[in-house]
């Protein structure tokens, strides 16, 4: 199945999950006001105007922290960029630019992938002046929305579609059977899950509790 692959990046704390889930139409992802709950990639589909696509939730990226949540966070976050075809950068509109943005932003530069810019927290219709601080970041046209409100979703998903490859797979696919992994913490799923997919899919590290969302990926056997 050759999908188009949407990865939704930036930094902790700016409604990165909250916005997966508005994309996908469920309540996958763990929301809260904590910085850093989301730490693997959590994988769902998503549909706008009829075109089907997999959505990519990852943690917050801080690229200069050597923390080990924090480095295992950055790996799966260049795995999902890797894998995109569009990387939707997500900032928080009411604070402005910020420093760990512009790093961010240079990363994804580099990638050579095409990126839209969605300023979120963006709760009432009229625009704040931050917003325009995020043309320096040279990613093209700042999109207004609010994840939690529901504001300005359908402009970015068009933004989002309309930079799909042209020979990708958008139909729909319901022939998938699903697996469930399934213990008390510390008992090596997320090592098992590893094992079986022959790479670094989950998180492992000695601290229990390292994995806190429900981790979908697709496999072929």
């Amino acid at each position: 199945m050759n999908r188009a692959v949407v990865c939704i990046v930036g930094r902790p704390n700016v409604g990165k999950s909250t916005l997966f889930n508005r994309i996908v139409g469920k309540r996958i992802a763990i929301t809260e006001d904590t910085p850093g709950v989301t730490r693997d990639r959590i994988y769902a589909e998503g549909e706008w105007l009829g075109k089907y696509f997999t959505v990519i939730d990852t943690g917050g990226l801080e690229p200069d922290s050597e923390e080990i949540i924090m480095t295992n966070i950055r790996r799966q976050v260049e795995i999902a960029i890797d894998t995109a075809d569009v990387i939707l950068f997500v900032v928080d509109g009411l604070q402005g630019l910020n420093p760990t943005d512009k790093e961010i932003g240079n990363i994804l530069r580099r990638s050579g992938k095409k990126v839209v810019l969605a300023c979120n927290k963006i709760d009432t219709p009229k625009t704040p002046q931050e917003i325009y601080e995020f043309y320096e970041l040279g990613l093209g046209e700042p999109i207004a929305v609010s994840a939690e409100q529901g504001l300005g979703i359908g402009d970015l998903l068009d933004e989002i579609v309309k930079n799909f490859p042209d020979d990708i797979d958008t139909d729909y696919d319901d022939d998938i059977i699903k697996v469930s992994f399934i213990g008390k913490p510390n008992v090596g799923k997320s090592s098992l899950i590893n094992k079986i997919l022959g790479e670094d899919r989950v998180i492992v590290t000695d601290i229990p509790g390292t994995t806190r969302d429900a981790i979908d990926t697709y496999f072929n056997y």
